[in-house]
């Protein structure tokens, strides 16, 4: 498809998938082939048999350049990260039951509050605090009057580097928290 006859939707359309081809991003549109396996495919007993799947981390946030670059950092992790929107993130979490998400909340912390949600329930059905939670944000802390607060495991601040979000990914992966 060239980008010279579509309108500006679908140019938006066409740079996505770009990307995704470029960068082999998973997102809830298509499937890079080079991950070897259907992101869909669940385990039944995924979110009623209480067992998170600790090779896959769900990133969310709307700047699909953040969600690259933070694909990348935990693909060094040897995780499989699964990029989406806050939208399709709500859908796809108790599909994968991730054992890490990654919110990127935006400049006010407001822009995954439906996927906090989402979250809160798995760790219910789960009994345990997976998925555990890292926040990517403007502040040290998550806003103390919102669902962030109870939910956030890490915070890393903006603007991040590979040598201050590894390790936190690392380690929450490698060591679940508390109940």
């Amino acid at each position: 498809m060239s980008a010279g006859n579509i309108g500006p939707l679908g140019i938006v359309f066409w740079l996505k998938d770009f990307a995704c081809q470029d960068f082999g991003i998973m997102t809830a549109s298509r499937v890079e082939p080079d991950f070897g396996h259907d992101r869909h495919k669940t385990d039944p007993d995924a979110a009623n048999g209480l067992k998170p799947d600790l090779s896959r981390v769900l990133i969310v946030g709307n700047s699909q350049i953040n969600r690259i670059v933070v694909s990348k950092i935990v693909e060094r992790c040897g995780l499989k990260p699964i990029c989406e929107a806050p939208p399709g993130a709500l859908r796809v979490l108790p599909l994968i039951f991730p054992a890490l998400v990654i919110l990127d909340a935006g400049p006010e912390n407001r822009d995954c509050d439906s996927v906090v949600a989402g979250v809160l329930a798995l760790r219910r059905v789960s009994g345990n605090n997976r998925p555990s939670v890292i926040l990517l944000s403007n502040q040290t802390r998550p806003p103390p009057n919102s669902l962030l607060a109870g939910t956030t495991d890490a915070v890393v601040t903006k603007p991040f580097t590979t040598e201050q979000l590894q390790p936190v990914v690392d380690r929450l992966i490698r060591w679940p928290p508390s109940s």
